[in-house]
């Protein structure tokens, strides 16, 4: 084993640098040191705060349930997904070393990292090397939403632009996730999008992209509709991507639908759904929700679509938007040992104006 730094979790609200080891690389492994880690607001605050549902219920890992039962608890040795990092030693064919390699293996100072488990992806020359944080697993989330998009209007057999290309798309949510999947949709030709948001400071951040926003205050799903008319009894969004942690943006999102309009949804809700009224328009319009979890490509394409291609689908995005998307979305760059200091502010909400992306700089 290898002595590697982590940022963890000891107890609800205290995230802290600890010390963990890592095995040393063995055959087709490679060992790499972490160069930059990008911080996920949403699901590491959660871990932070101890609100995950894993941490209030137990997961039946058979019977894929929560329910009663002993909950995971702390420390939680390791967060994050988004990591960048160089090659220093390899016994792997396909990666040399020196190789600058993006992966998720969480704000650690180093990992071995085998890629027959999870995806290691080579990082290009003539990319940014800090973007290279959106490859191994930021980027295919919001790839993975546009094919569960695909699935529902072209079925398996489509491409990845299939579900927006020529449809007018509403993505609700202006945090990272959904300004690049609001990219991806205009990358992929849809006929129009439209982001809403409620906060005025990240609508300003999708207008600097030059994507289309409304304020996401109770009425965004009637702007939308009086943007969108097709025909007489038929108004609204072709397809949404939810990508709001909150039951309010896909109440809105439901409403903003057009008859037999589908919800993707990203988000990750870490309460109920009490604003969602499924007798009203759900029931009425004849809507669909589908979820488009990471885990899993929608059924039937995951043998055209392993974690690799969505991130060649990311890559083509940030060679084409990549000055953009460094300039805008990434609001914070901090040193690795201030890392547990910023999740401890973002979880207590002490920050006056958030980061829209940090990244941890090691």
């Amino acid at each position: 084993m290898r002595p590697v730094r982590t940022i963890g979790v000891v107890a609800p609200g205290r995230p802290e640098v600890l010390d963990d080891t890592d095995a040393e690389p063995g055959p087709g492994q490679v060992w790499v040191d972490t160069e930059f880690s990008g911080v996920s607001a949403g699901t590491e605050v959660a871990l932070v705060r101890g609100t995950d549902p894993h941490h209030r219920l137990h997961w039946d890992a058979d019977l894929r349930s929560f329910g009663d039962g002993p909950t995971a608890g702390y420390p939680v040795r390791t967060l994050g997904y988004m990591e960048v990092g160089r090659v220093t030693e390899s016994r792997s064919p396909g990666l040399a070393e020196g190789t600058r390699v993006a992966t998720a293996h969480g704000h650690r100072t180093g990992c071995c990292a085998d890629p027959s488990v999870r995806p290691v992806v080579p990082v290009p020359d003539d990319l940014d090397p800090l973007l290279g944080v959106y490859l191994a697993q930021m980027g295919p989330i919001c790839v993975n939403g546009l094919l569960h998009a695909t699935a529902q209007f072209a079925g398996p057999g489509g491409g990845v632009g299939d579900g927006v290309r020529d449809r007018h798309v509403l993505v609700t949510g202006a945090g990272v996730i959904g300004l690049l999947s609001a990219l991806l949709a205009v990358r992929h030709g849809a006929a129009d999008v439209v982001v809403a948001e409620p906060s005025a400071r990240r609508r300003s951040v999708a207008g600097s992209l030059g994507l289309a926003t409304v304020d996401d205050d109770g009425g965004a799903w009637e702007a939308v509709k009086l943007r969108w008319r097709h025909a007489p009894g038929d108004a609204g969004a072709d397809v949404v991507l939810q990508c709001r942690g909150h039951d309010a943006a896909l109440a809105t999102g439901l409403k903003a639908l057009r008859p037999q309009g589908v919800v993707v949804d990203l988000g990750f809700y870490q309460a109920g759904a009490e604003t969602v009224r499924l007798g009203e328009e759900f029931h009425h319009n004849g809507l669909s929700v589908v979820c488009a979890q990471i885990s899993r490509v929608p059924r039937g394409m995951a043998g055209a679509w392993p974690r690799t291609a969505l991130a060649d689908v990311t890559l083509d995005l940030l060679r084409e938007r990549g000055d953009d998307v460094r300039r805008h979305l990434v609001t914070d760059v901090v040193p690795f040992e201030d890392g547990p200091a910023l999740l401890a502010d973002l979880a207590g909400r002490r920050l006056p104006s958030p980061p829209l992306q940090a990244v941890l700089r090691f």
